[in-house]
């Protein structure tokens, strides 16, 4: 269970972690939501030395639990959220061993990571979660986040949530 003094770290996926996340997107409850592990994993590879998306993994209490992302939609041609403020940023995340998912993790990592988004000045953070995974979109509720639409893109059927600065006090640790 995620305690309320759990704080997470995060680093840069390195080209090592990439066994562990290949690992985590095999197990059944990531799969449902990804695509081939194959795939996600040369994409997250490309990812390591971009300048749009910044691969990250988190640790609590030093231990890898999680795989984040954050990325600018408008450093991508043609990016289905470019119409989101200048500044905007997009995250996903995937809890990888599968005791860790249900008990609070990921609304708290959400959570932290997006108070550290805003510090760094961004004014919006989305994540689109796919319409039937209502255990992510819960979380990300009790992050913070709203709905603001659905969309079809690409990326396949979500739910477009997003939190701003300005209702960081008011909504952000609810």
């Amino acid at each position: 269970m995620a305690k309320q003094e759990d704080s997470y770290d995060f680093r840069p996926v390195t080209e090592k972690d990439l066994p562990m996340i290949a690992g985590w997107l095999e197990q059944p409850h990531v799969a449902r939501w990804w695509d081939d592990p194959a795939k996600e994993i040369a994409e997250i590879r490309e990812h390591i030395d971009s300048v749009s998306v910044e691969p990250l993994i988190v640790e609590l209490d030093g231990r890898p639990i999680a795989y984040l992302q954050s990325y600018d939609p408008h450093m991508e041609d043609d990016h289905p959220y470019a119409d989101q403020p200048f500044g905007a940023l997009g995250i996903d995340l995937t809890i990888g061993p599968p005791e860790l998912v249900g008990v609070g993790h990921g609304s708290a990592i959400v959570r932290q990571f997006v108070e550290e988004l805003f510090e760094e000045g961004a004014p919006r953070v989305i994540i689109d979660p796919h319409p039937d995974n209502g255990r992510a979109i819960r979380a990300y509720e009790k992050a913070g986040f709203r709905s603001i639409g659905r969309r079809h893109s690409q990326y396949g059927d979500v739910v477009l949530m997003a939190v701003d600065v300005a209702e960081d006090d008011e909504n952000l640790g609810d």
